[in-house]
């Protein structure tokens, strides 16, 4: 007869490092936070990830998945792979009971509505049919909309928003909405004045997007991502920058002014003073802060097939994020070596992380070896965890913020850990040393 009583086969990183053994909630958390539903990362593809969610969501308590599931939307502004993890509680009689709640929080675009189907029934083997609990959730979701919404969503796609308010039988909140509704059903909704319509009526693109910014209709993401688009049809330098300098910023993360740099140089100037207001206000972290960012090869990979964003810009996001938000700060890359960065502002600091050294492998070990001699009140890591060599327990305060969703990682056990790419990650940061205090 064969050994039973084996040891336990270690767990390892993609490039080899022993990776910690993590609960159902923990890997779930890291599966999801940094997750763009269906799409390929550096050493897993999208298929596998999704898969593995779906595995993992029966196994974790309902309430902490339907809180993963939430978080993910609104601190992380994850769209789909929220929709995922409600289509999986769906499938267990333990879970299902939350799926009507957690489907009218986390949908908050109409568009949602119809995703959420479309996941459901690629899901479904094939067949067309939907839990009673999710019909609740879609109907409860499609009271939150108004005319100008639903009219921007409602798309000639496989599934529109009118098969999803049959399906789901939702009930009208009083008679103004069953008009909406109904003008809906009939495709008599009034035509939002927004850049997707102007652009698909086939207009002139200078002179719609030169309208749309004179009336101020673009908003601030809306203004970034296209700005490549605009330079590339002559719109007017100066209003482009007129646009920028009135850009509401609150809600836009430092991440997305780096993406827009890369095809805009020329206004690195004014996306940077833009970028900075985003920060104003924001509570600073106390005392001294050793800043690690990976800038291996595995970040250098956009996260999505159609984004022009890479971890590497995410990380280095939060690291300007993070140099702000810090009374004193040292910074540092690691890949096959560790190597200091200038403590530099903007889009400075960016540029001195990526040119810092060759993104090669990851030797996050090594690198926490390098500065183990400096005192500091906390260390964060910014990194994919997939390295080569063991992670040490942090001889102060430690933080691994994960920006991946590989399976294992190292940044466990004494390690505060941290996963997805958002402001909310060092609001948590915040929040749990004044707790400690």
């Amino acid at each position: 007869m064969a050994k039973l009583n084996k040891p336990r086969t270690p767990l390892r990183t993609h490039e080899g490092a022993v990776a910690k053994h993590i609960t159902p909630e923990q890997q779930l958390k890291r599966s999801v936070m940094s997750c763009m539903l269906w799409e390929n990362e550096f050493y897993e593809d999208g298929i596998s990830i999704s898969k593995r969610i779906a595995e993992l969501v029966p196994q974790v308590d309902p309430i902490k998945v339907a809180f993963i599931a939430e978080n993910a939307r609104s601190a992380m502004k994850l769209r789909h792979v929220p929709l995922l993890v409600a289509r999986e509680m769906a499938r267990h009689k333990s879970h299902s009971k939350w799926v009507a709640g957690i489907l009218e929080y986390i949908i908050q675009r109409p568009d949602e509505l119809t995703e959420y189907l479309a996941i459901y029934w690629k899901t479904n083997n094939g067949k067309k049919t939907i839990s009673a609990q999710s019909k609740k959730g879609l109907a409860k979701a499609f009271q939150k909309f108004d005319e100008y919404s639903l009219a921007k969503y409602n798309r000639d796609d496989a599934i529109k928003l009118r098969d999803v308010l049959f399906l789901c039988h939702a009930e009208p909140k009083d008679t103004e909405q069953a008009a909406l509704w109904a003008r809906l059903v009939n495709n008599e909704l009034t035509i939002p004045d927004t850049w997707e319509v102007a652009l698909s009526s086939g207009a002139d693109k200078k002179s719609t997007w030169e309208r749309l910014l004179v009336e101020r209709k673009l908003g601030a993401l809306a203004l970034l991502r296209n700005l490549r688009n605009m330079t590339s049809v002559g719109v007017s330098n100066e209003l482009i920058k007129e646009s920028l300098n009135s850009m509401k910023t609150e809600r836009v993360l430092p991440f997305r002014f780096i993406t827009a740099a890369r095809y805009a140089p020329f206004l690195e100037p004014l996306l940077e003073v833009a970028m900075f207001r985003c920060l104003e206000g924001k509570e600073k972290l106390k005392g001294k802060t050793i800043l690690l960012v990976d800038v291996s090869g595995s970040m250098d990979q956009p996260i999505s097939a159609k984004s022009e964003m890479t971890r590497m810009d995410g990380a280095c996001g939060l690291a300007v994020l993070a140099r702000e938000l810090c009374d004193e700060v040292n910074i540092y890359t690691f890949s096959n070596n560790c190597v200091p960065v200038p403590t530099r502002r903007g889009f400075a600091l960016r540029d001195a992380i990526i040119n810092s050294q060759l993104h090669s492998c990851t030797y996050l070990g090594k690198a926490l070896e390098s500065i183990a001699h400096l005192d500091a009140d906390r260390l964060i890591i910014f990194t994919d965890e997939q390295s080569h060599d063991r992670l040490r327990d942090p001889l102060c305060k430690g933080y691994v913020i994960n920006v991946a969703s590989y399976q294992n990682g190292v940044g466990y056990g004494a390690w505060n850990h941290v996963d997805g790419f958002s402001e909310a990650v060092f609001d948590f940061i915040i929040e749990l040393e004044r707790e400690n205090v």
